[in-house]
């Protein structure tokens, strides 16, 4: 979040999520031994930047668990069905965040994330990547974000116990994310 010192006190500007342009991956380990990765597709959402006090800027954002891709589909279906997402009764993932520490390369960014309708509080890590003109007279921004959470605080406990004590699933979830921004207005 750039700082420009010509927008008034407590101003703040908003900007679209490009869903086209921002990539929400997860990742989380498969039989122990190896990972696998998948995306949520469905993204939408804004980040209200305070262009003099980063720390009072805000970002929320909902994703369409329907959309989820870990290019097989019977997983996908697993992943969607009760055992896990259960997206007949919970088809959004919603972030919205409390809290921004750091300087405007590098950040913080704390929030509560609902998956289920369970809300829980999770922290990114946070780079700023840039601020440009597009070539159609817009403005954009962009930011890449990690963080991880444990899936079972969410009601996601599914799991199988592997005859050599592992599991079939970690707990731990990974998410990666990459997110281009329309100024609006």
């Amino acid at each position: 979040m750039t700082a420009i010192q010509t927008a008034p006190s407590g101003a703040k500007t908003v900007w679209k999520l490009d869903p086209a342009h921002t990539l929400v991956e997860f990742s989380a380990k498969h039989l122990m031994i190896s990972t696998v990765k998948g995306r949520i597709a469905g993204v939408e959402g804004a980040i209200y930047i305070d262009e003099n006090e980063p720390a009072n800027s805000s970002v929320e954002a909902t994703l369409d668990a329907r959309t989820l891709d870990t290019r097989i589909d019977q997983r996908d279906q697993h992943l969607r069905s009760g055992d896990f997402l259960d997206v007949e009764k919970f088809p959004e993932i919603r972030f919205r965040s409390t809290e921004i520490e750091g300087d405007e390369q590098n950040f913080t960014l704390t929030g509560d994330l609902t998956i289920r309708d369970v809300t829980r509080p999770i922290t990114l890590n946070v780079t700023f990547e840039g601020r440009t003109k597009d070539p159609w007279g817009g403005e954009r921004v962009g930011f890449s974000a990690t963080g991880k959470f444990d899936r079972r605080d969410y009601g996601l406990t599914w799991n199988l116990i592997l005859e050599s004590g592992g599991l079939t699933v970690s707990n731990d979830i990974k998410i990666q994310i990459e997110v281009e921004a329309i100024k609006q207005g």
